[in-house]
């Protein structure tokens, strides 16, 4: 059972954040399709904060946008451990990496169907 003290290790969240902060700016640093849904997110989340007409509606709209950012942030760490193991191609490293990249994709056409329901409803 873990102590009391364990839950509340605050010495350990902050070095979680000190390791998501080092992987955000690796991202940013390495990624270029990261930097440019980084900077489709700065262009449409007040877009999109200003479309909603209400919470609920807001948070569709900017969480289809940072789903796309958790997903790329995703692809990116199984492409840097695909390509750790070696430069060889293999049959399973390309599948992983072409999945990573639907998933990418898959999360991309989201955006695309949440806006588009909800543009339509807005101005339809």
């Amino acid at each position: 059972m873990a102590s009391p003290r364990g839950l509340f290790d605050l010495r350990r969240v902050w070095r979680a954040a000190g390791y998501s902060a080092t992987g955000l700016k690796a991202a940013l640093k390495f990624e270029p399709a990261f930097r440019q849904e980084i900077a489709l997110f700065i262009v449409l989340a007040p877009l999109g904060f200003w479309l909603g007409r209400d919470g609920v509606e807001r948070s569709l709209l900017i969480a289809s946008l940072v789903l796309v950012l958790v997903v790329e942030l995703l692809n990116s760490a199984i492409e840097a451990a695909v390509n750790r193991m070696g430069e060889q191609p293999h049959a399973l490293s390309g599948r992983a990496k072409d999945l990573a990249s639907a998933a990418v994709f898959v999360s991309l056409l989201l955006v695309v169907l949440v806006w588009t329901l909800m543009l339509a409803d807005r101005f339809g």
